[in-house]
């Protein structure tokens, strides 16, 4: 079963999600989980490994972090069998796809022809965010203000692509912020506009106290 995956595409490195954004993936039919902080949509295993007691555990912890499965070094948690004193793996939840044939060797044992799914890169989508930061854009022509919560690692170009939704037309506008024009390649902290969340909490004011805003105006460039 999935024996056959697709090369493995960096992307994902620069691609930041809120938690918010993954936990709506939560179905068997679009699953996605967090591990050691990279989210990985797990719903090409799910389905190949349909109607097998190994893909329960994954469908009920869909759209959460299951980083506590795994040992540091990202393997699949062991401990003693009181029993047998033997190490064996710790699945309290039941044993998962591709576990058998990498932890239980026997005499019939051979290595995997590709990575487990927990170390298969080509599962990942992006990384969770360290911090998610709030602001408002205001298209200046309209008047129009919209709040929006960001990830810290995103660029204006990635914030622009979270806009979208409420202004189709929001890549032919010229995005300033306090009058200085904003270099789109770059995150909110590399233009210069820093988080203040950390500041206001040590003299105990509000999260929110304030919020920057990103003015848009209109370039006229549209055809």
């Amino acid at each position: 079963m999935d024996k056959l995956r697709k090369p493995p595409d960096d992307t994902w490195k620069t691609k930041y999600f809120k938690l918010s954004e993954v936990v709506i993936h939560n179905r068997p039919d679009d699953c996605w989980v967090i591990l050691d902080g990279i989210v990985k949509d797990l719903t090409p295993l799910v389905r190949d490994f349909k109607d097998t007691r190994e893909v329960l555990p994954i469908v009920a912890l869909a759209g959460k972090d299951i980083s506590h499965w795994f040992d540091k070094n990202g393997d699949i948690r062991q401990y003693v069998n009181p029993l047998t004193n033997l190490l064996v793996p710790y699945l309290p939840h039941g044993p998962l796809p591709h576990m058998c044939d990498v932890l239980m060797p026997n005499t019939d044992w051979s290595p995997l022809p590709f990575e487990p799914w927990w170390k298969d890169s080509s599962y990942n989508v992006g990384r969770i965010t360290k911090n998610c930061r709030p602001v408002r854009i205001m298209n200046m022509g309209f008047g129009q203000e919209v709040a929006l919560n960001v990830c810290e690692e995103d660029t204006l170009e990635d914030i622009l692509a979270r806009y979208i939704p409420f202004n189709e037309n929001a890549n032919h506008y010229t995005w300033k912020f306090e009058t200085r024009k904003l270099k789109m390649r770059k995150t909110l902290e590399e233009n210069e506009i820093p988080d203040r969340k950390e500041c206001f909490r040590k003299l105990g004011l509000p999260d929110d106290l304030y919020v920057p805003c990103l003015q848009l105006y209109y370039n006229d460039d549209m055809a």
